[in-house]
Parts: C-alpha cells; sequence; structure tokens
C-alpha cells in the first residue's frame, strides 16, 4: 500500500484524531543539540506542523518564518506560538513546498519529517537553495534503515514511514557539493519515545547539519 502525500493526505493528518498529541509534541531533540551554539539570526522551518521546532527558534531570538500546507497545523501552530509569548516573531506561510519558493535566502533552513508532494531528495535539494552565505542547513529525516517494513505511516502513529519518505545520512551528504557545503553531522540514531496510547516507540532518525560556505 502506498500513498501520496499532498494537501489532502495532510489536511486529513492534522483534522484526524492524531491531531491532538501531534499539536502538543515537544522540539525535535535533535534541533536542541544542533542549533544551540548558533547566533539567531532569520529562520525558515519546512514543513513546521503545529509549530514545536518554529516556536523553540522564536523563543532563542530567531526570526522564524514556519510554512506547512495544512491549514489546520497552522492554526494550532498560531495558537502555541501566542500561549508562547512568541507570536510576533514567527510568520506562518501555508504553502505546499513542492513548489513554493521564498523571496529570500535564510541564516538557518531545517526540515524535521517533512514529507511534501515530491521525491525526498529533491526536496532537500530544495531547501539547500534557501540556505544564505554562511548559513546552516539541518535536516531531520526518518532513516530508511534494514528491516523496515515500509508501511505506510508518519510520526508516532505505530507505523515505519514508507520507503519513499526515509533516506540515510550519506543518500543526503552525496548530494550537497563538498566546494559550497561544509558538513557538520551526519549521523544515524535511534531513540524511544512514548507513541500512541503511551506505549514505547522506536524512532530511526538521520541528521545532517552543513554549512555553507558561500
Amino acid at each position: 500500500m502506498t500513498h501520496s502525500f499532498d494537501k489532502k493526505y495532510w489536511d486529513q493528518i492534522w483534522q484526524g484524531g492524531r491531531a491532538a498529541s501531534m499539536s502538543t509534541s515537544r522540539p525535535n531533540p535533535h534541533l536542541l543539540q544542533e542549533v544551540s551554539d548558533l547566533t539567531p539570526g532569520t529562520a525558515i522551518d519546512a514543513g513546521c506542523g503545529a509549530g514545536a521546532e518554529a516556536i523553540w527558534l522564536a523563543a532563542r531570538g530567531w526570526q522564524v518564518t514556519a510554512a506547512d500546507v495544512a491549514a489546520a497545523a497552522l492554526d494550532l501552530a498560531e495558537e502555541r506560538a501566542a500561549a508562547s509569548g512568541v507570536a510576533g516573531q514567527v510568520q506562518w506561510v501555508q504553502a505546499d513546498l513542492s513548489v513554493w519558493e521564498p523571496d529570500t535566502q535564510y541564516d538557518l533552513v531545517t526540515t524535521h519529517y517533512a514529507h511534501p508532494e515530491m521525491p525526498q531528495l529533491e526536496f532537500y535539494d530544495r531547501i539547500a537553495a534557501w540556505v544564505a552565505p554562511a548559513g546552516t542547513l539541518l535536516i531531520v529525516g526518518h532513516l530508511h534503515h534494514h528491516g523496515s517494513t515500509g508501511e505506510p505511516g508518519h510520526g508516532l502513529d505505530g507505523g515505519e514511514p514508507p520507503a519513499s519518505a526515509s533516506v540515510t545520512a550519506a543518500d543526503i551528504t552525496a548530494r550537497l557539493d563538498p566546494t559550497v557545503w561544509e558538513i557538520a553531522t551526519a549521523q544515524e540514531s535511534h531513540r524511544t519515545v512514548s507513541g500512541p496510547g503511551g506505549h514505547p516507540t522506536l524512532v530511526h532518525d538521520v541528521v545532517v547539519r552543513a554549512k555553507r560556505r558561500h
């Protein structure tokens, strides 16, 4: 069984039973680890969902653009930002990231498990072009690992992401021209989180952080 990560799919996700738990999620731990040492500037969170990462960045002084295709996700995100006191530091944009282009480049471009309606690695190519000179690209994705069932799923719904939505660190770094990019992090890891019903769920992550040379 396969599905397309189109607007209809994401609208159904964010209007469905998983929305409540997804809208209270904490910022991704890889973001905290990889970005805490950076000087705040401009940032974009591509595929921001309910805004946990965008809000965390804004609270630390970043001027954030947060884009997602699902209006329901952005509504939840705006409520969370207001409750966190950072509403004025985040610009929320409803956009199909497979075709949308920002009108500027950013000091930080980051994405966390985002899957627009296009091949995964081509999506990473797109957002890499949004990084300003001397800026940082941070990709946190689903790791493609041996033994994956390939069952459609996303986030903490108990299923593995489909193979088309998962990659390896080598897949990503191979597409970053070494004359343009300096790789700071290229790692694959596993962590246990609380899944549906409070049951422990093993999450397989791939994390790539790179600095644009020019």
